[in-house]
């Protein structure tokens, strides 16, 4: 089978090679997964860059996240155990392939066919895309868990998201939306702020013009924005729990603003010690990683049914991904890191086409 395999430590296009290796066989509780498609997600780059939240070992077949594809074969004495009630050989799953921390390794998405453990397979229905099916398992299940298990953000309560164009911030708003939470959303360009709005966004901040501690307290007003998340880090992040009302909560899930960098100064949150210790606000990580960690199997799936209801019943859009064959893999890397690139790239198999397109 096909394989983009690293190995060592480096950039992407310049450690990845294409290799044939052979099919991997399966034990009890295991299932073959013929692949379908599989995301190329940033901290799939960050992984192989070594600057990510693990380190696997080396050499390593790259993506770490998640793929959709059919089973093509159990391991021995698998059927009937608990996990794989309902899961037969030919069933259509996406396999959840995020590493838990801690917790041992997890074979990776860049090749032909993997081997997972059932209770990491949810069935998808025919009827969600490809695309769609290999995207449901990382950004919107990290919306879900944010707004409501890690927050518990309640009905007209306002939440405030720092890169609110981004994946997982058009998940956010679209959630929030469906829950009647209100979402104030920070962008840095002013061209994205109509763009979020036409979303559901109730209103947005531009921070290339906007102050946006003065813009979130005209917004929010005397009772202040309580609960927020972030994902830029940074002067921006420290911005983000400035603006939070006495007692405020954000949840920092991303440090965009340290992205390729090395200068330490830039990966910290220089927080207000005064804002901390007089106003007791809160600032905490958190890491899917670290959450499928601690999650049992059974909350895990149960957290990924329903994101999968979600999406089925178009509560959550995920857009379409820009294919490419594992072959093309320099150029879908390349796609990858290009600013505002739009379509998540894609590795797909057999074509890369949907079984509607057959």
């Amino acid at each position: 089978m096909r394989a983009l395999v690293a190995g060592e430590v480096g950039e992407p296009n310049d450690v990845l090679r294409l290799e044939s290796l052979p099919v991997p066989t399966v034990e009890a509780g295991q299932a073959l997964i013929r692949v379908k498609a599989t995301p190329i997600h940033a901290s799939d780059l960050h992984v192989l860059r070594g600057r990510y939240g693990f380190s696997p070992e080396l050499p390593t077949v790259g993506g770490h996240m998640e793929c959709v594809g059919r089973i093509e074969a159990l391991g021995p004495d698998t059927e009937g155990l608990p996990d794989t009630e309902g899961l037969k050989v030919g069933e259509r799953v996406v396999a959840v392939a995020v590493p838990a921390v801690p917790g041992p390794p997890v074979a990776g998405t860049w090749q032909e066919y993997l081997v997972s453990d059932t209770h990491r397979l949810l069935p998808v229905p025919d009827r969600l895309s490809d695309s769609t099916a290999c995207q449901l398992a990382v950004n919107p299940l990290t919306a879900l868990l944010l707004v409501t298990r890690e927050l518990g953000v309640q009905p007209g309560e306002w939440l405030l998201q720092t890169a609110a164009g981004s994946t997982v911030g058009r998940l956010v708003i679209q959630l929030a939306r469906h829950l009647g939470m209100r979402t104030i959303n920070a962008v840095r360009r002013r061209g994205a702020v109509e763009e979020i709005k036409a979303l559901g966004g109730d209103e947005v901040i531009c921070t290339e013009d906007e102050d946006l501690l003065r813009r979130v307290d005209e917004i929010a007003g005397p009772a202040g924005v309580r609960k927020a998340v972030d994902c830029v880090a940074g002067q921006v992040g420290a911005q983000v729990s400035q603006a939070l009302a006495p007692g405020g909560e954000v949840v920092v899930y991303g440090a965009l603003s340290t992205h390729r960098q090395t200068d330490p100064a830039a990966l910290t949150i220089p927080l207000s010690a005064r804002s901390v210790i007089y106003e007791t606000k809160v600032v905490r990580g958190f890491w899917l990683n670290r959450w499928f960690g601690t999650a049992s199997p059974a909350d895990a799936l149960r957290a990924l049914s329903e994101v999968r209801s979600l999406v089925a019943d178009d509560v959550l859009t995920i857009p379409q991904g820009r294919p490419f064959p594992l072959e093309r893999f320099a150029e879908a890397v390349s796609f990858a890191e290009t600013p505002a690139h739009g379509a998540k790239p894609l590795f797909v198999f057999e074509d890369g086409r949907d079984e509607d397109d057959a």
